[in-house]
């Protein structure tokens, strides 16, 4: 892939499951799984699902090309004052700040776009005290893939277990254990989702990607994420989550290629509404899972998820890409 900056749209959306496990915990609520209390359907944050890509990138991310890296803005440790004013010096070696603050702003701002993949992807708030973006008009920058917060398909029940701790932390419970009085025993709990199948929307856009400069090599990087970020993410809390389908609506235009320029703007702008191609992905209960009675879904194999977009009535200009296949469908120009 590329290391063009990216001109097409996308919007994208994405399944995946959890089994015994807490996909989300609210700390506002002693970390149950998040919950939408009108309908009692599961939610997950979108800052949780961007937090799987960052963890991905740095672990998987590929070596550096074209003068851009990979490396993570937000995390763990990082203290981002320092980190946004080691953009000063490469800013200054082209630009005085003195003649044209504005112009050495955007070099500063290109050269942490370059560096940070999460910030070219997600974009970040960059006036937080230091002395680069401090009052800047840069110091919001807005990037161009966005999700939305992800809900389960049907209404979920945690579960609390609990659990007990028989390791001593201090002398004073290594007494009680000798004793045997049980009293060096700590109790605790755990949340959990006995099963959930969730589905998040992601949208892409051209404009604010030439703001940061986000290549169709990033694109791709990003949807390599989205289908592994669980794989190199378990723990007790999230030991069985799966993704299950990521269909990308990839906007490549209508146009005949001898009309580029005319192709490139519908590229640009979107060949159809976002949540109309939603649309066409349907979810629901197995027909085997209704005639068992089922209202609760154990399992994936009680869902049935079909595409009902085809070659024949796909949107004009619209390529649907099955990721989690694969595989292509269209697009039907003209």
């Amino acid at each position: 892939m590329s290391n063009n900056i990216l001109t097409n749209r996308h919007d994208f959306l994405l399944l995946f499951e959890v089994t015994n496990g807490n996909p989300n915990g609210d700390p506002d609520a002693g970390n149950m799984p998040r919950l939408d209390p009108n309908t009692n359907r599961g939610i997950i944050s979108d800052v949780c699902l961007k937090r799987k890509v960052r963890n991905f990138v740095e672990e998987f991310s590929p070596a550096p090309a074209a003068g851009k890296e990979n490396l993570i803005f937000i995390r763990q440790g990082a203290v981002l004052n320092k980190l946004i004013d080691e953009s000063e010096k490469p800013a200054s070696a082209k630009h005085d700040p003195e003649k044209n603050r504005d112009q050495w702003e955007r070099e500063a701002l290109a050269w942490l776009c370059n560096r940070y993949y999460d910030l070219r992807a997600f974009g970040a708030v960059l006036s937080t005290g230091n002395k680069v973006f401090k009052g800047s008009a840069y110091g919001q920058v807005r990037g161009p893939v966005q999700f939305t917060f992800g809900q389960s398909f049907n209404p979920i029940t945690p579960l609390e277990v609990t659990i007990t701790r028989c390791a001593s932390t201090n002398e004073d419970e290594e007494k009680a254990a000798k004793s045997g009085s049980g009293q060096n025993r700590t109790m605790g709990n755990k949340h959990i989702v006995p099963y959930a199948l969730y589905a998040a929307k992601g949208y892409v856009s051209p404009a604010f990607a030439e703001k940061t400069r986000f290549t169709d090599a990033d694109l791709e990087l990003l949807f390599q994420a989205l289908l592994q970020m669980f794989e190199h993410d378990r723990s007790a809390a999230r030991g069985e989550m799966i993704v299950r389908g990521l269909f990308d609506f990839e906007h490549v235009g209508t146009q005949h290629p001898n009309n580029a320029e005319q192709n490139k703007r519908e590229a640009r702008l979107g060949c159809a509404h976002a949540h109309k191609l939603f649309e066409g992905i349907k979810v629901d209960l197995s027909e085997k899972a209704k005639a068992a009675g089922k209202t609760f879904p154990e399992s994936f194999a009680d869902y049935e998820v079909k595409s009902y977009w085809t070659e024949a009535n796909l949107p004009k200009g619209i390529k649907l890409n099955l990721r989690h296949e694969g595989q292509s469908i269209g697009p039907k120009q003209g």
